[in-house]
C-alpha cells in the first residue's frame, strides 16, 4: 500500500526534522508567491533543492514551457522514490539523489550551460556553515547571469548568507504558510555568463 503524500512527509520529518524544517509541506499561498518571480515563459532549466513530496515541482511542472527542464535534487531517499512515482513518462522532469551542493555537475552533466532559476526550502539555518555556504556559492556560479535564487525559510536567519554572496536580495513575507514564511529572491553576484 503506498503511503499518502502528506503522511510520507510527517513520517520523514519526524525522522529527520532538521533536513526538512515544516512539519507540514509548503501551502499553495506560498507556492503561487514564490513562482510569481519566474518567467515561464524565458525559463528553459529550472532547478529545485529538497522538493521533498512535489507540491512546488507540480506547480512549476504545470507551468512551465513544453521545452523546459525541472530538475529535482533531493538528499531524501524516500522522497526520491516518491517523485519517481508522481513525475513518472514526464521527460521534462529529472530527478537526482544528492545534494544541493552538486548542482553544477548536475546541470552540466544533463547538457546546460547554466540554471535560469534556482528554487529552495532547504532550511538554511539547520546545517553546518561550511555545507551551507558551498550551496550557496555553487547556486550563484550555476546561474545565468540573468538568473534567480528563490529561498523560502521560517526565519530571516539565512539573510546574512544571501547578501554575502548575492549581488542583491529582494525580500517578501506569506504569513499563509505553516509556518509563515520568509521569501528571498537573489541576483547572481557573477555568472557563467550564459
Amino acid at each position: 500500500m503506498t503511503t499518502s503524500p502528506k503522511l510520507l512527509f510527517l513520517k520523514n520529518f519526524l525522522k529527520h526534522p532538521a533536513t526538512l524544517g515544516s512539519v507540514v509541506p509548503s501551502s499553495r499561498f506560498l507556492t503561487e508567491r514564490l513562482l510569481r518571480r519566474v518567467d515561464f515563459q524565458r525559463a528553459r532549466v529550472i532547478v529545485e533543492y529538497g522538493p521533498g513530496i512535489g507540491n512546488i515541482s507540480s506547480a512549476v511542472v504545470s507551468k512551465m514551457h513544453c521545452d523546459a527542464c525541472c530538475v529535482l535534487i533531493e538528499v531524501n531517499p524516500d522522497f526520491v522514490l516518491h517523485l519517481r512515482r508522481v513525475f513518472e513518462g514526464d521527460r521534462r522532469v529529472r530527478i537526482f539523489h544528492g545534494s544541493a551542493a552538486t548542482v553544477e555537475e548536475v546541470v552540466q552533466n544533463l547538457g546546460f550551460e547554466a540554471a535560469d532559476y534556482v528554487i529552495s526550502g532547504i532550511p538554511f539555518s539547520t546545517m553546518p556553515e561550511e555545507l551551507r555556504f558551498s550551496i550557496l556559492a555553487a547556486s550563484n556560479r550555476v546561474l545565468r547571469k540573468d538568473g534567480r535564487l528563490l529561498v523560502y525559510q521560517f526565519t530571516r536567519t539565512v539573510l546574512p548568507d544571501l547578501t554575502s554572496v548575492f549581488a542583491s536580495v529582494d525580500e517578501e513575507f506569506e504569513p499563509r504558510n505553516v509556518l509563515p514564511a520568509r521569501l528571498f529572491y537573489c541576483r547572481p553576484r557573477q555568472s557563467n555568463g550564459a
